[in-house]
């Protein structure tokens, strides 16, 4: 038997593979369920989106993976998704759908056109990392004000998280998940009542087009998404050797998001954290082989996907609490990320800072959510802030300022 399928040349890909994927769920598909959740689906809508997004992501992995030979994972958009829970409230099922449409046709025509990367320097990265922080805001203090509800589960999942940090961080979430649902357990607070082992059936949303959730969602799920998911997760392959098909990318994910979003898919989109675990020699000690690592991940997605109604009911049986708690420190890499980069550039410091409160501070107006005021509040106070009246000759031909006035 040749080297490549020796049982020593599958297992380490096929495990970094599976442990992406557990890490990925474990760590995101909480904030999922709560996006869906917001938008007043119900169990059925979420166990039937889970399933039809566990396939979706299986589809284009196993797909961009075979055909490319590269290590390209793709996945939901964690930070998307946390946006969607915040901006979802007031409004429909069905504009939620034509709001995730809507992300995907915006990602089809960058892909399409290949206008990414000007499209991205258009929108200074801090002031997108800004509007990300402020998003994800509400998960971090979430983590602490719910919590603390219930002092013993939030104990128990705090300890195993610190630990696990210290000990296997790629498995900390995945500690503080069973610890936190083991004192659940204990204490009489996880509802296995309503769990059920349910394979979903695909549930379709008629979309339902409005101005304010275009603007409101989609407009920001597609910033959030290209800034904080597709932008790293191409410059990650990068550093690691790889040329990633970009373009491709981006017509697959956004093409596929636009296609499944009535059923589900709310936006697809390339792996940035848990793509990490596939690009490293644990993976794979030859760079060429490690797409293997993805294609085993695209295998987990599809199983995932067979079992999206269970997965469902089963993260609706844990404790708020211990949801809160989950939430809010598997995105603590995302905070702490989004926070460093928004107050990296020292001129558009005092910008960020104000797109990070506008969009912290929830704020909705015509109907529109706070992501959206906020990246708008920044951009205008960036452009106030650095306009420079014209030059003008003196009576001794020397150049001044004209004043505004």
């Amino acid at each position: 038997m040749s080297k490549g399928f020796s049982i020593s040349g599958v297992l380490p890909p096929a495990t970094a593979g599976i442990v992406a994927v557990l890490v990925g769920y474990t760590g995101a598909a909480i904030i999922v369920v709560q996006s869906f959740e917001a938008a007043g689906a119900s169990s059925a809508v979420v166990g039937s989106w889970m399933t039809m997004l566990g396939w979706s992501m299986a589809a284009s992995t196993l797909g961009l993976s075979l055909w490319y030979r590269q290590p390209l994972l793709t996945a939901w958009s964690t930070p998307g998704a946390a946006l969607l829970v915040v901006g979802l409230h007031g409004h429909s099922l069905g504009e939620a759908v034509a709001a995730f449409m809507f992300c995907g046709a915006l990602t089809l025509i960058c892909g399409v056109t290949g206008v990414f990367a000007r499209l991205m320097a258009r929108i200074p990265r801090s002031l997108a990392s800004a509007m990300l922080a402020g998003v994800l805001l509400e998960f971090g203090l979430g983590a602490f004000t719910t919590g603390s509800n219930d002092g013993w589960i939030m104990t128990a999942a705090l300890s195993a998280w610190l630990l696990g940090r210290r000990v296997a961080p790629r498995y900390a979430v995945l500690a503080m998940l069973v610890a936190g649902a083991t004192a659940a357990f204990l204490d009489g607070h996880l509802a296995m009542t309503g769990f059920h082992g349910a394979i979903a059936t695909p549930i379709v949303v008629t979309p339902v087009f409005s101005p304010s959730a275009l603007l409101g969602i989609g407009v920001p799920l597609f910033v959030v998404t290209m800034a904080s998911q597709n932008a790293p997760g191409v410059t990650m392959l990068e550093n690691a050797g790889y040329r990633p098909p970009v373009s491709t990318i981006l017509v697959v994910t956004g093409a596929m998001t636009l296609l499944l979003a009535p059923v589900g898919g709310f936006v697809l989109c390339l792996a940035a954290i848990t793509a990490g675990i596939c690009l490293t020699g644990e993976a794979h000690e030859d760079p060429a082989r490690r797409y293997l690592a993805t294609v085993a991940a695209g295998l987990a997605y599809a199983l995932a996907g067979v079992f999206g109604g269970s997965i469902a009911t089963g993260l609706q049986a844990l404790p708020s609490p211990l949801v809160a708690i989950l939430a809010g420190l598997a995105l603590l890499p995302a905070i702490a990320g989004s926070l460093a980069a928004a107050m990296s550039e020292a001129r558009n410091r005092d910008a960020a800072t104000l797109t990070f409160l506008v969009t912290g501070s929830g704020v909705h107006l015509a109907g529109i959510g706070a992501p959206f005021w906020g990246l708008v509040t920044g951009v205008v106070a960036m452009c106030v802030w650095r306009f420079k009246p014209p030059l003008a000759l003196t009576s001794d031909g020397r150049q001044s300022r004209r004043s505004p006035g």
